[in-house]
């Protein structure tokens, strides 16, 4: 299931602080502007709401982390979720097998970040898509989706993340506010 909240800035801070887990107050604690922490808390409450209404769990969840510093929800290993924010749109994507997201607002991109992590075919379908901002955003969603799912994070050669396509199954969503993709192993 997807849950996104498209208001965070409405996000009662003190409020939410009171309805985590210590673990994620003192998380979203440590970050220095409000922004930041908001965010933090509202992809939480989005899993909270999302355990509640999908497995009828009602204790906010503490996490373990993998190698690689993807969050696990301890005493849940049949749970998968992943978490993503931009601007103030916040998503939180939840299933029974490994999944990964990424949701973006549609912003200025600079042709050099179109370069650097785009391959030739890709950086021509954006080059002749009737909106380049959301075919950019697109492919950019779909790799942090993979590379999430997969537990890698952002690696320095982003042009080859989607060459394998019978690796993954991939969702990509386009709204007038933000664009999202939702990976699965196939």
């Amino acid at each position: 299931m997807i849950y996104i909240n498209e208001h965070t800035e409405l996000l009662d801070i003190e409020d939410a602080l009171a309805k985590v887990s210590e673990q994620r107050r003192e998380q979203a604690l440590k970050f220095a502007h409000e922004n930041g922490r908001r965010l933090s808390l509202a992809v939480y409450l989005l899993l909270m709401e999302g355990l509640r209404k999908e497995y009828g769990i009602t204790e906010p969840p503490v996490f373990d982390y993998l190698e690689g510093g993807k969050p696990v929800i301890k005493g849940h290993s049949e749970i998968h979720f992943n978490f993503s924010h931009s601007g103030d749109v916040a998503l939180c994507a939840i299933d029974n097998q490994p999944v990964g997201a990424d949701i973006e607002m549609p912003r200025k991109i600079r042709p050099s970040l179109i370069s650097y992590t785009m391959n030739e075919e890709e950086c021509a379908k954006i080059a002749s898509a009737p909106d380049r901002i959301i075919s950019f955003l697109s492919f950019w969603t779909k790799k942090e989706a993979v590379l999430k799912l997969t537990g890698e994070g952002i690696r320095s050669d982003l042009k080859t993340v989607l060459a394998k396509p019978e690796s993954y199954q991939i969702e990509t969503f386009t709204t007038d506010k933000f664009v999202y993709s939702i990976a699965k192993f196939k």
